[in-house]
C-alpha cells in the first residue's frame, strides 16, 4: 500500500517510513505522485490543519493521503507558537532563527514546561478518514543542545532523558516523540481499517496518544 505525504519535509518522510514500513506501507513524497502543493494552513487547531492538507492531496493524487500538523506548544508562551510553530516569527526564517527567536521570547519567564503535539491524518479516496494524536512534554532548554532532528528539537528537554530531541537517536526520539506516538496510534488504526473492523464509508476515526513522564 502507497500513502502520499502532504508536506515536502524529507525528514518526515523519513520518520514516517522508519515507523510505518513493516506493515508494508510506503509512504512517498508529493513529487513522486506527480503533486505540487502548497495548501493554506486556516486551521486553528492541528487537527484542522492535518485534515486540510491530506484531504487537499489526495484529492490531487487521487491516492490516500497522509498529513502531519504538529507543533510546540510552550505554557509560559500561552500555548505559543502552536499551529503557527512553523511559520513563527514570519516566512522565510530557518530553523535555528526560530527557535532562537523562541529562545528570546522567553527570556525570563517561568515555567519553562512545554509539549510537542503531532496529529496524524489519512484520507482515502472513498472519502474515509483516520486521524491520530500523540503528545509528548518536556521543558524549553536555556540553549540549544544536540545536533539531530530539525525544527525545535534543539531546545526541547526530555528531563527522563536528560538529553534534547536533537541529542537523541532516531530510535530513541521515535519511541517517545510526539510524532512517533501518533504514528504508532494511527498505525494501530490502520490496521484495523485494513483489516475491515473500520472500514464505513465516510468514517472519521480519532484517537489520542499522550505521553507523560512517568511512562518513560
Amino acid at each position: 500500500m502507497k500513502l502520499v505525504l502532504a508536506s515536502k519535509n524529507e525528514k518526515k518522510l523519513v520518520e514516517m517510513n522508519d515507523i510505518l514500513s513493516h506493515l508494508g506501507i510506503e509512504v512517498c513524497s508529493e513529487a513522486e505522485a506527480g503533486v505540487d502543493l502548497e495548501v493554506e494552513e486556516t486551521g486553528t487547531t492541528f487537527e484542522e490543519n492535518s485534515m486540510l492538507k491530506a484531504k487537499a492531496v489526495m484529492e490531487a493524487s487521487g491516492l490516500p493521503a497522509i498529513a502531519d500538523d504538529s507543533g510546540l506548544c510552550v505554557d509560559c508562551l500561552n500555548g505559543a507558537p502552536g499551529v503557527y510553530s512553523a511559520r513563527y516569527g514570519g516566512e522565510g526564517l530557518s530553523d535555528e532563527q526560530r527557535y532562537r527567536m523562541l529562545l528570546e521570547n522567553m527570556r525570563g519567564q517561568m515555567p519553562r514546561t512545554a509539549k510537542f503535539v503531532s496529529v496524524i491524518t489519512c484520507c482515502f479516496p472513498n472519502g474515509d478518514a483516520l486521524s491520530a494524536r500523540g503528545e509528548c512534554p518536556g521543558t524549553i532548554a536555556y540553549a540549544p543542545m544536540g545536533e539531530g532532528g530539525f525544527g525545535y528539537d534543539p531546545v526541547f528537554f526530555v528531563p527522563e532523558l536528560k538529553k534534547t530531541f536533537a541529542q537523541l537517536t532516531a530510535e530513541e526520539k521515535n519511541a517517545i516523540s510526539h510524532r512517533g506516538i501518533a504514528l504508532k496510534l494511527f498505525r494501530e488504526q490502520l490496521e484495523r481499517y485494513l483489516s475491515g473492523s473500520e472500514s464505513d464509508p465516510g468514517k472519521s476515526v480519532g484517537v489520542t496518544g499522550i505521553i507523560r513522564g512517568e511512562d518513560q
